[in-house]
C-alpha cells in the first residue's frame, strides 16, 4: 500500500468517526520522522556474560593443636596483616596446663567468617577464621561454546555489579579454561580487576561485557536507523523525501553499528517513523524532545 492509498483510507476513517456523510480533506503531506547524522567514533561489539564475584586470594586459617577456643582475636570485617593472631587454642591434654597457641594470619586483608564460638572443640581439620584479600577481585564465568572462540586472555572486559551505581569496573580475561564444560557445553574464564575502594565482596553477581572487537573512527548510525531485510539499509533524506540506501555493516554495539559503504559522513537518517516509509516517501522533520 502507498503513502497515498494510505492517506485516502485515513480520510474515510476520519469521516466515518465523525459521522459525516462527506469526506472531509485532511492534508497529511509528509511522513513525520526524526532523523540523525552519520558520524565518526569509536565502536565496539562485546560479549556479555555473567558470573560470579571472588577474591582473587581467600585463606581458611587452621588451629595447629587440638584442644577448646580460648577467645577469638578478631570479628568479621576486621583488617588483618600476615602472622596476625586471630584467636587462641588451648591444648585439651588431662593433668597438663599449656599457653594458648594463637592461630595466625596468612593473609593482609579482611575476615570475611568466624566460624566457631568461644569454648568450641577445635581440631586440625576444623576451620578457624576465613581471611580475604580483597585488594584484587576476580569474576568468574562461562562462555558458551559458539563464542569460545572470541574470547582469549588479555581481552578488556567491563563489570556491573548492583552495588556500584556510579559505573563498569574495568578488568582483563586472565584466564582461559582450555578446556569445553561437558555439562554445560561452556567455557570458563576468568576476569581478574582491582578493588581499591572495598566495593566488590566475594560472593556477588556479576554482570560482564567482553569486548571482542574495536575500531575506532569509524562511520556509524545509530542502531534504530537499520533496516534489517535481505540486505541491510537505511532511510537517507534528501531534499524533503526518504530515499533508500543499502549498506554493508561492520561491529555493532548495543547502541550504534558500522557503516563499512553506502553512506557519508554528514548523512542524514531516519532513526523514528520508519513504519511504512517507502523509497521516496516525502518526510516532514520533527524536532527532538527536550532533554
Amino acid at each position: 500500500m502507498t503513502w497515498i492509498n494510505r492517506l485516502v483510507l485515513l480520510v474515510l476513517l476520519a469521516s466515518i468517526a465523525c459521522g459525516k456523510k462527506e469526506a472531509v480533506i485532511v492534508p497529511l503531506d509528509a511522513f513525520p520522522v526524526r532523523v540523525a547524522s552519520v558520524r565518526r567514533q569509536t565502536v565496539e561489539e562485546a560479549l556479555t556474560l555473567v558470573g560470579t564475584v571472588k577474591a582473587k586470594d581467600e585463606a581458611t586459617l587452621f588451629s595447629r593443636v587440638s584442644g577448646k577456643l580460648v577467645e577469638n582475636l578478631v570479628k568479621e570485617g576486621d583488617r588483618v596483616k600476615i602472622d596476625q593472631p586471630v584467636a587462641l587454642v588451648r591444648r585439651d591434654e588431662v593433668g597438663v596446663e599449656y599457653k594458648p597457641a594463637p592461630v595466625l594470619s596468612t593473609l593482609n586483608g579482611i575476615v570475611g567468617r568466624v566460624y566457631l564460638d568461644r569454648g568450641a572443640e577445635v581440631g586440625l581439620n576444623t576451620p578457624v577464621v576465613l581471611v580475604v584479600d580483597d585488594s584484587r577481585m576476580l569474576v568468574r564465568a562461562e562462555v558458551p561454546e559458539r563464542y569460545a572462540g572470541r574470547i582469549a586472555t588479555g581481552q578488556r572486559v567491563r563489570v556491573q555489579v548492583a552495588a556500584r551505581a556510579e559505573g563498569d569496573v574495568p578488568g582483563r580475561i586472565t584466564r582461559v579454561s582450555p578446556v569445553v564444560e561437558a555439562a554445560t557445553r561452556a567455557v570458563p574464564i576468568e576476569v581478574t580487576l582491582n578493588n581499591p575502594p572495598g566495593i566488590l565482596k566475594s560472593g556477588m553477581f556479576a554482570s560482564l561485557s567482553v569486548v571482542t572487537s574495536s575500531r575506532a573512527g569509524a562511520l556509524t548510525v545509530p542502531v534504530d536507523a537499520l533496516v534489517e531485510g535481505e540486505t541491510a539499509a537505511v532511510f537517507v533524506v534528501l531534499d524533503g523525501k526518504a530515499h533508500r540506501r543499502p549498506v554493508t555493516t561492520g561491529i555493532r554495539s548495543e547502541s550504534a553499528v558500522e557503516i563499512l559503504s553506502g553512506l557519508s559522513e554528514g548523512d542524514s537518517v531516519v532513526v523514528f517513523g520508519l513504519y511504512g516509509l517507502e523509497d521516496g516517501s516525502p518526510v516532514e522533520i520533527l524536532k527532538d524532545p527536550a532533554p
